[in-house]
């Protein structure tokens, strides 16, 4: 499908050939050839369809996950995807096609998923991604909602002696290649003069079976993904994760730039989340919670009326009741952390991850 930088491209080129021929053509052969011209130029510049579009059309939501990250994106003992980012895709396919099971998820390395997304193998990329200014501006995506503040960490082994960075003089460290993580650890060690060595790897498979085989002396990744692995160890007092917090990773969902319909309802599907924890509306009360609304706010977020009045529609091209669907089938923010992420020892109290209310940054603006 022809884009709109080729389409334009095309457009200027044809444009320039007519000029080209207005030049050795008659009065009346100019005359024809304008029509000619106008009608070429209408039909090339149409504009491709929203991603939103072509979900419904399908019937399916294609998401570039995880697969190998407990708590956040994994294939499970039944064969199935589960985790925290899983359920993202799960609620924003809840509220477009009414159903959270219509998800294709598309396994990607951390290195390949740029491209997937650009490449409209995916409609939406939600696999513990940091939001950057240059992967907001260059790579032709917009980050929506954060959905969990992370921040970058290492781990060592109980025995090795280290307590801190600055203790890792000649360490070597294993990474994941193509990744914020790799550079925000040269960032740390090159800027303080402690010389290192950096292991790179694809996926994290490989890079577990080199630091438990010792062929790294850490492990560098999200401080959140060092939780899971430590978890998943057979003895996980045996690792610590280092004090120091080297970078800020605010990890969301992406979707393409200039993909205003479906960016709206994927933000908003993420404040809508947010913002049922913090009504007090979960998967357990959410029928109740619509049938007798409290107040406007709670009438408005979940698409019916208050008081009698007329349910609120945003105009996001899907049902005015989609949060219905999706608290009921997946849950409000809360209910999706604590499924996934405490048990790994990722509590939220105290953290940026807890509401608003509660001195995190965990906020939703206003349904009105």
């Amino acid at each position: 499908m022809m884009n709109f930088r080729n389409k334009y491209i095309l457009g200027v080129t044809l444009a320039l050939s007519m000029f080209a021929i207005f030049a050795c053509s008659t009065e009346t052969e100019v005359e024809v050839i304008k029509e000619v011209e106008v009608e070429v130029i209408k039909e090339v510049m149409v504009d491709t369809p929203s991603t939103l579009s072509t979900v419904l059309e399908r019937d399916l939501l294609k998401c570039g996950v995880n697969d190998n990250l407990t708590g956040f994106g994994v294939v499970n003992s039944d064969g199935e995807f589960a985790g925290f980012d899983i359920d993202f895709c799960k609620a924003v396919a809840a509220a477009i096609l009414g159903d959270s099971s219509k998800v294709e998820y598309v396994p990607l390395t951390a290195s390949a998923r740029f491209e997937a997304l650009a490449a409209e193998e995916i409609d939406l990329l939600i696999r513990n991604t940091t939001w950057t200014s240059s992967r907001d501006r260059d790579l032709g995506n917009d980050f929506t909602a954060t959905t969990f503040y992370d921040g970058q960490g290492i781990m060592v082994k109980a025995s090795s002696g280290y307590d801190s960075v600055e203790s890792m003089t000649g360490a070597t460290v294993c990474v994941l290649q193509g990744t914020t993580t790799e550079l925000n650890l040269d960032d740390r060690f090159t800027g303080a003069g402690i010389p290192y060595t950096p292991l790179t790897f694809e996926t994290n498979d490989p890079l577990q079976a080199a630091y438990e085989e010792g062929r790294c002396d850490g492990w560098t990744t999200d401080k959140s993904g060092l939780a899971s692995k430590r978890a998943g160890f057979e003895n996980p007092d045996d690792h610590v994760v280092l004090a120091e917090t080297l970078s800020k990773e605010p990890l969301g969902p992406l979707t393409r730039d200039n993909d205003s319909e479906f960016y709206d309802v994927v933000q908003w599907v993420v404040f809508g989340m947010m913002q049922a924890e913090e009504s007090g509306i979960s998967s357990t009360n959410v029928a109740d919670m619509a049938a007798s609304p409290a107040d406007p706010g709670m009438a408005r977020l979940l698409g019916v009326g208050f008081d009698g009045g007329e349910p609120s529609d945003f105009s996001f091209g899907i049902p005015v009741d989609f949060m219905q669907k999706v608290i009921s089938q997946v849950g409000n923010y809360g209910e999706v952390y604590d499924k996934h992420l405490t048990p790994l020892g990722l509590t939220r109290a105290g953290s940026l991850n807890a509401l608003w209310t509660e001195g995190g940054l965990i906020y939703s603006p206003p349904f009105r």
